[in-house]
């Protein structure tokens, strides 16, 4: 079910750019039964540009979401921009199977954003997500600590447990 918030009634519109604003929260994601974030504050711009025989949508998307890291669990807001354009033409039937091109039955009078701004926001989520604060190392986490403590250490050369196979190769190695 798609909010009626985004239904763009064209019909009305004169020819030319027409600028609409949304505020995205995540009761947005949730509509669409998508549970990943735990918060969302993202600003949509949609220009739709009519013309005579055919019309174009521009979204642009700012803002972030609250996301827990892969790594830690721990939760941070994950910076989001998007962009995306659609072209909006007329035909015998509807047909949004190119993510590009969107068909609107002759004598429509409006259509609804909602798929393409979920589909975009959605897709601008790193797949992995990682707070900044381990990037940079100065977040304090104990999953950090436990992780650090589990990792391999090296394993350092000793030169009494060579193979002695190798041994003469490694010479020609040293000897140039």
């Amino acid at each position: 079910m798609e909010p009626k918030e985004f239904f763009i009634p064209f019909s009305g519109l004169k020819l030319g750019k027409h600028e609409f604003e949304y505020e995205i929260e995540n009761t947005f994601f949730e509509s669409f039964g998508y549970q990943e974030f735990n918060g969302a504050d993202i600003k949509v711009t949609a220009v739709l540009n009519k013309m005579n025989n055919m019309m174009e949508l521009e979204l642009a998307s700012k803002g972030n979401v609250n996301v827990d890291c892969d790594l830690t669990g721990e939760a941070f807001d994950q910076p989001l921009t998007s962009n995306l354009k659609v072209v909006i033409k007329f035909g015998e039937t509807y047909d949004d199977e190119n993510d590009e091109i969107l068909i609107l039955p002759y004598g429509e009078h409006q259509f609804n954003i909602g798929q393409y701004v979920y589909e975009m926001l959605v897709l601008a989520v790193p797949q992995k997500r990682v707070h900044p604060g381990v990037l940079d190392g100065s977040l304090q986490s104990e999953v950090l600590d436990k992780l650090e403590e589990l990792q391999p250490k090296a394993i350092k050369e000793s030169s009494e447990n060579t193979d002695p196979r190798w041994d003469d190769l490694k010479k020609l190695l040293t000897d140039k």
